[in-house]
Order: structure tokens, then sequence, then C-alpha cells
């Protein structure tokens, strides 16, 4: 009998001052269980990270990137189907992130862990115009999956690039690398 997946659910108190975004969201997660909890939770921060003013363009949704190898950590499409931002999280291939960025009008990548990943894609990629791709620290993104819990409520408040992600108990500060791209 295959192994399940273990299913969290985050309540998430955004606070976003760089784009004068507040809002409140809930998300069902499926975790995969080959996935770690630092995986989980840098899936939970590309969601606040992205998380749209209003759901009037579609709402943002987690996809099941380790069961579909054809979907990402995240995206968003429109009312009609069609895919405004695909969102992946780790360290996909220069393949995979060039056909994606022809289907999408907007690509992100968070990758996390050693960021050797990056020089060896770096200059494979550069025509892709819709792509940012952001490194999260390792010791930061350790930190985050201490937040980890079946049932998590977390405030999340973006100020000048900084992410402070906290529950009742702990509070941690994660600062993405932007490594390629525009801003979001």
């Amino acid at each position: 009998m295959a192994i399940k997946a273990t299913i969290y659910k985050a309540s998430v108190e955004l606070s976003d001052l760089d784009r004068q975004i507040y809002r409140s969201a809930n998300a069902v997660i499926a975790q995969h269980p080959s996935e770690n909890n630092e995986r989980l939770m840098i899936r939970v921060l590309a969601f606040a990270l992205n998380l749209p003013g209003d759901d009037d363009h579609g709402p943002l949704e987690f996809a099941k990137d380790m069961w579909e190898p054809d979907e990402p950590a995240l995206w968003q499409k429109d009312l009609t189907g069609k895919l405004l931002h695909w969102i992946e999280v780790g360290q996909p291939d220069e393949k995979r992130i060039m056909r994606v960025s022809a289907r999408s009008g907007k690509v992100s990548v968070y990758s996390f862990g050693p960021a050797n990943w990056w020089t060896g894609i770096a200059t494979k990629i550069t025509r892709a115009r819709n792509l940012t791709v952001w490194q999260v620290p390792p010791e930061q993104s350790g930190a985050l999956s201490a937040l980890a819990e079946r049932t998590m409520e977390l405030q999340v408040t973006i100020q000048d690039g900084a992410v402070y992600v906290s529950d009742n108990a702990h509070s941690v500060e994660v600062t993405p690398v932007r490594l390629f791209g525009e801003e979001n």
C-alpha cells in the first residue's frame, strides 16, 4: 500500500508593505511522503510572497508538483484557465524553466539549499524574459522549517524585501536573494 500525503492547513495573515497587499488566506497543503518540512515551508513562503491582492483574476493555488510532473508547486490561472503565474520550488532544470516560460505569463523559482545549481544553468535561461529566480539562504530555510505544524496560523509581514514569518511562539526572518529577473 502506498504511503499517503500528510495534510497541512495554513491560515496566513499577510501584511505586504512592499506591494500594499493586506489580506487573509487559508490553504490546504498536501505534503508528499518524500517532501521534508523545509520544502513544504518554502512552498508556504512562495504562497505568501505571491498572493495577489484579490482573486479577481483567479486564485493562487497549490498544485501537485511532486505527484504530477507537468505541474508546479503553485500556480495562478485566470477564470478562463489561462496560466498567469507558474511557481517552482527547488532546483528545476533549464529545459523545464524554458518550456514553462513559453506557456505562462510569469515564472518564479524559489530555490533553497546549495546555490551551485544556479551557476550551472544561469547562462542557459537568459532568453526567459518573464522569469524571476530567488534563493532562500540555507540557514533561513532551515529556521523556517521549524514553523511547520499540521495546523498553522502564520503572520507574514513583508517590508523592504525582508519577510518576517511568525506563529504564536516563534518568528523567523527570511530575506530571499534575487538571482535573476525582475522583482515581483
